[in-house]
């Protein structure tokens, strides 16, 4: 195989994805240009986007048509420190498409950051690590039975990417849903907080509050959705949480 075909077997990957937001501000640091990707293995009862479960749910599209639209932004994301953030959907569940996105970002010097439950072989997660700048690890529960009541699949490759990351110290941001009645035992967060205490990566924990922003969604797709009568989290009951986190000396918003 000569170089010119192996250029174009690596331009040509392309993948799924549901949409992109181009000045997002809550995926990781400055603006940025936050891709959806489609398909997900978990099913969270409080998901914002069940439209992105399947990859049949979205758009295929070129890493270098992303790119494209990508460069557009560049001024804006490196003057606020920014970059570019893959989410979905779960996207390890597409790892080589994300993989190149970031690996072109890199040539670009574009801040990548992964947002991902974590709940992949964590083989496959390497080779995406390698180009992520940043990891926004969502854990949704430590008690391994409210997390599979959560998500319907075991926490154990999760924690085991945590794990991972803090081995290779890669810049860590964990992220936590407040769901009343479901997340919200101390207990739960307290474990949670001790297990993140052990890792030495983590810049910063982010306390989520539960909304129903998404809950149009599930009845447009005629999903059931369970937490119909679930409340959103008092201000006291987020202080509870991120106090619990503090006291363990880690940083929280």
């Amino acid at each position: 195989m000569g170089i010119s075909q192996i250029t174009t077997s690596i331009t040509n990957i392309s993948g799924y994805i549901h949409s992109v937001e181009t000045c997002g501000t809550v995926d990781g640091p400055g603006i940025r240009f936050v891709i959806f990707t489609t398909g997900c293995p978990l099913r969270c009862l409080y998901c914002s986007n069940p439209d992105c479960r399947y990859l049949e749910n979205g758009k295929r599209v070129t890493v270098d048509e992303l790119i494209t639209e990508i460069q557009k932004y560049v001024s804006y994301m490196k003057a606020s420190g920014g970059g570019v953030t893959a989410c979905g959907g779960e996207p390890l569940f597409q790892p080589e498409f994300v993989r190149e996105i970031f690996r072109r970002c890199k040539e670009l010097g574009i801040h990548t950051a992964l947002d991902t439950s974590g709940f992949c072989n964590l083989e496959t997660a390497k080779s995406v690590l390698e180009f992520a700048d940043l990891v926004l690890l969502d854990i949704k529960s430590f008690d391994p039975a409210i997390y599979r009541k959560v998500t319907s699949v075991d926490i154990e490759p999760t924690l085991n990417l945590a794990k991972y990351l803090s081995k290779i110290n890669k810049p860590t941001w964990i992220r936590f849903v407040l769901v009343p009645g479901l997340t919200d035992d101390p207990d739960n967060i307290a474990m949670l907080a001790d297990f993140i205490s052990t890792l030495n990566n983590i810049e910063r924990v982010e306390v989520l509050p539960f909304h129903k922003m998404g809950e149009y969604k599930w009845e447009e797709l005629g999903y059931e959705y369970e937490l119909q009568e679930t409340p959103t989290p008092t201000s006291e009951e987020i202080e509870k949480a991120l106090t619990i986190f503090r006291n363990k000396g880690l940083t929280v918003f």
